[in-house]
């Protein structure tokens, strides 16, 4: 009785999966193995399990193999690939070629050079052209112009500012001095005032008529405060008046 067909789909059971599979990989690789031997084949395999486990086998190294079948696959892609991007170049430096002449016969004929090509229409596009240009410039110029002087007026305004705080400072501190040396003057004025203050006896002397007085003499006190002398002072009196 014949070994029956076997159904290709994932095996359920846990077990027999792995048996399957470890029966099934050293199947394979002594197949590989035959392989190289029998028609002297470079034969490399590879085979990660389910829990990530390598199997390898190499007739002639897995790296070797793997490098040589890099270096066969992709020279193609790569021929290829040199041919599309050398295209492309060639396209992009055509175009920034006939750019770079399209300006250069435009800054000639700015110029005032190469003009008598040109018809009316493409010389009174280049008038057009110039009379923006020159209205950009001006427009620039101007604006540079208030800026510029912009500028200077916050220089000025700066200066005027620290001008006017150092006189301020200066204006602060002449304050404090004048303050200072009026102070001292009013008490000056004050103990001056009490120094020459007037005797209520002066005042009423000053409210009599005035007299003539030769000579220096003291004030004469008023006949109350002035004490009766000795008979010898009384004696000089009346020998003086005669």
């Amino acid at each position: 009785m014949g070994r029956g067909r076997v159904e290709l789909k994932r095996i359920e059971n846990k077990i027999n999966r792995q048996v399957t599979f470890s029966k099934r990989r050293n199947g394979l690789l002594k197949k590989a193995y035959e392989l190289s031997v029998l028609c002297d084949a470079e034969v490399a395999l590879i085979v990660f399990s389910s829990r990530g486990k390598l199997y390898e086998f190499g007739s002639a190294g897995t790296g070797k193999t793997l490098e040589r079948y890099q270096r066969c696959c992709y020279t193609s892609q790569d021929a290829s690939i040199a041919d599309r991007e050398a295209q492309s170049w060639y396209q992009e430096v055509s175009k920034l070629k006939a750019k770079f002449e399209s300006l250069q016969r435009s800054q000639r004929h700015l110029l005032g050079e190469d003009l008598g090509p040109l018809s009316v229409k493409e010389l009174q596009q280049l008038e057009r052209q110039m009379e923006s240009a020159l209205s950009q410039a001006r427009q620039r110029k101007q604006t540079q112009i208030m800026l510029d002087q912009m500028e200077e007026l916050r220089k000025k305004e700066r200066h005027l500012g620290e001008i006017n705080k150092h006189l301020k400072s200066r204006l602060e501190a002449e304050g404090a001095t004048f303050r200072a040396i009026q102070g001292s003057w009013e008490s000056t004025a004050a103990i001056q005032g009490n120094a020459f203050s007037v005797h209520p006896s002066q005042s009423r002397a000053m409210d009599c008529e005035p007299t003539l007085q030769i000579g220096y003499h003291h004030l004469v006190q008023p006949e109350e405060a002035i004490p009766r002398n000795t008979v010898g002072e009384n004696n000089f009196m009346l020998g003086w008046v005669l």
